[in-house]
């Protein structure tokens, strides 16, 4: 059985607690992932948790336990570092069992720091040398085009990441291929590996940029699954130009000591940190429940 392409009637109440259920969830694998492994980003892992929540859970067409189906909705996870989210979101969306989260860069893991899609049931590129992936997003929009296949192709790219040269280039040959089938998040939470990125080489005007580019462009608050969704359905909408879906967000989200801290790129926790999250997951989860 697919999933994803909802209807645009908007969130019910249940629908959207069923939704923060799995973000909850989904950050509780990545703190237990994060820790039993010993490393990992858990800075922009932690950022995009609603954007793939809502993709996979909602909006993506999919079928888990057929992983190849040749009409599926693609996701590329250009920002290759954040590789346990997609593992969390893949194994919570039943694509491969929860027990495997537990081998997270263990020795003879499938599941390694960085994405191998040889290795991982509905991972869809191998990536991890930021900018590529957007560059092979596009050439599987162009080609589905081609084969007049009806899927939409998702990405995610960072704003650090969005620095590199190749991005620019993919997109302005997305924009020359009118790939309106081509939906990209880019993750704004406005840190990277050594600080800020305004700090470091700013990216700003960005929206302007990309419309320049002369891509669709939209801004949202990137942990609003109502904004989210709003903006996937106005983005399936519109025609003639690929899609750029500017998520304001927050490094770290969920977890306070972690929250815009730039340290938390790519750490460790330890045993008082992991079990600091766990308590702050829960009293999350206990508000998640009041409320449904």
């Amino acid at each position: 059985m697919d999933t994803g392409r909802q209807s645009t009637t908007p969130l019910s109440r249940p629908e959207l607690q069923d939704l923060h259920r799995k973000a909850a969830a989904i950050r509780r694998h990545l703190i237990e992932m994060l820790y039993s492994g010993g490393s990992g980003h858990p800075g922009g892992c932690m950022s995009a948790v609603e954007i793939l929540t809502a993709l996979y859970f909602r909006e993506m067409k999919i079928r888990p336990d057929e992983p190849e189906w040749p009409l599926r909705d693609r996701f590329v996870l250009s920002k290759g570092h954040a590789a346990p989210l997609l593992y969390a979101v893949l194994a919570e969306a039943g694509f491969f069992p929860l027990d495997w989260l537990k081998s997270f860069q263990q020795n003879g893991t499938r599941l390694q720091k960085h994405l191998d899609m040889h290795k991982i049931p509905g991972a869809e590129v191998s990536t991890g040398s930021l900018a590529q992936g957007l560059s092979v997003a596009a050439g599987m929009a162009l080609a589905d085009r081609i084969d007049k296949l009806d899927r939409y192709v998702y990405v995610l790219i960072g704003d650090g990441e969005s620095q590199e040269g190749q991005i620019w280039e993919a997109a302005l040959s997305a924009a020359q291929f009118k790939l309106d089938r081509l939906i990209v998040f880019l993750d704004q939470n406005r840190l990277q590996v050594d600080g800020w990125v305004d700090e470091i080489n700013s990216l700003e005007p960005l929206a302007e940029k990309w419309k320049a580019f002369r891509w669709h462009v939209s801004e949202i608050d990137g942990h609003d699954f109502h904004q989210i969704i709003a903006a996937l359905e106005e983005a399936r909408t519109q025609r003639g130009a690929p899609h750029l879906i500017l998520a304001h967000t927050t490094k770290g989200k969920g977890i306070s000591f972690m929250e815009d801290r730039f340290e938390w790129h790519s750490k460790a926790l330890s045993e008082e940190q992991y079990f600091n999250a766990l308590s702050e997951l829960d009293k999350a989860e206990t508000r998640i429940g009041a409320e449904s």
